[in-house]
């Protein structure tokens, strides 16, 4: 509740009773607010509603106003009386009613507590009269909330609007950039399709280029060692005569011979290979310097790299 002094006579008043108080003290001009220590001349005392309370005055500089839902609503419903007062079509016995009631703070909102209020504060028990002030306020109040609510409308409608177009904006520069990531993912895919072709084409050229360098090979190796007598290498009479002559054992030679004489489902690798290294003993003789190992390695790259030779599973056969 607001309380003033006269600065006359030092008087402390309560709202409500300054009206009173000016008719009796004929030097009051100004009225202080006890709270904010305010001035207020002539009737500007009547705006002054609500003030600041003891923790506002005397706490800390840090001190944060907890707002009360209720006091705002009051607030509000003194101001729309206020703004009823200054309609021009009231009447002047209407407009000293409202004036005294916009005097007080604690005006009640609801229509019984209000005409009772009326009835005990102000002494008007007229039930027209209490009727015709409650519409004022009543429709003041009315009009205040829907000129709100419009302007609530109105400016939700524009957010509304706002929110669409900035979506509108979103979806259109993510679209462009799904477009744009598109394409360079595009280009890219493209580029790693001509440098994995690229590299198969090379691999493949190395390929060729080893094998055509191990068939020379093999040609040379074929074309410097001497060939067996006779038509079957295998036998006795062949490897006596191998082992007396000079030169390279002929490897391909041997197990082509081995192979000829073989049923046409082929040999045994096993067999094979006893054959033709007993072949190669009769060949060199004493003058053998390869270990076992390198025999055996030996007779596999020759019957795995040469393409007239065919193994299936664990039977090798000549190649038509």
């Amino acid at each position: 509740m607001v309380v003033f002094t006269c600065n006359a006579c030092g008087e402390s008043l309560k709202k409500a009773q300054v009206e009173k108080h000016v008719m009796k003290c004929r030097s009051c001009q100004v009225l202080s607010c006890i709270d904010c220590s305010k001035d207020f001349w002539g009737d500007d005392y009547r705006n002054h509603i609500k003030c600041i309370s003891e923790d506002q005055k005397y706490g800390s500089k840090d001190f944060q106003v907890k707002v009360n839902k209720g006091d705002v609503k009051q607030q509000q419903w003194i101001q729309r009386i206020q703004q009823a007062m200054e309609q021009p079509h009231i009447e002047p016995s209407l407009r000293s009613v409202l004036q005294k009631v916009s005097a007080y703070d604690n005006v009640p909102r609801k229509r019984a507590k209000f005409e009772n209020w009326m009835k005990n504060c102000l002494k008007i028990c007229s039930p027209c009269l209490l009727e015709k002030v409650w519409e004022i306020c009543s429709t003041a109040a009315h009009s205040t909330a829907s000129e709100r609510e419009n302007r609530s409308d109105t400016n939700d409608g524009a957010e509304t609007n706002k929110n669409k177009r900035d979506e509108r904006k979103d979806k259109k520069s993510k679209r462009k950039t799904s477009d744009e990531n598109t394409e360079q993912n595009g280009e890219n895919t493209e580029k790693q399709r001509r440098r994995k072709r690229r590299r198969e084409e090379n691999e493949q050229n190395t390929d060729e280029k080893s094998n055509k360098k191990q068939k020379r090979r093999e040609q040379e190796a074929y074309d410097e060692s001497p060939s067996l007598e006779g038509e079957e290498p295998a036998s006795q009479e062949s490897e006596s005569s191998s082992a007396g002559s000079s030169g390279k054992f002929n490897w391909k030679g041997t197990i082509k011979a081995v192979l000829r004489d073989a049923p046409e489902d082929g040999l045994a690798v096993k067999k094979l290979r006893k054959k033709v290294l007993a072949a190669y003993y009769s060949f060199t003789g004493d003058s053998n310097y390869r270990s076992e190992e390198e025999l055996l390695s030996l007779f596999n790259r020759k019957i795995n790299n040469n393409p007239k030779f065919k193994i299936l599973k664990d039977r090798v056969r000549l190649q038509n």
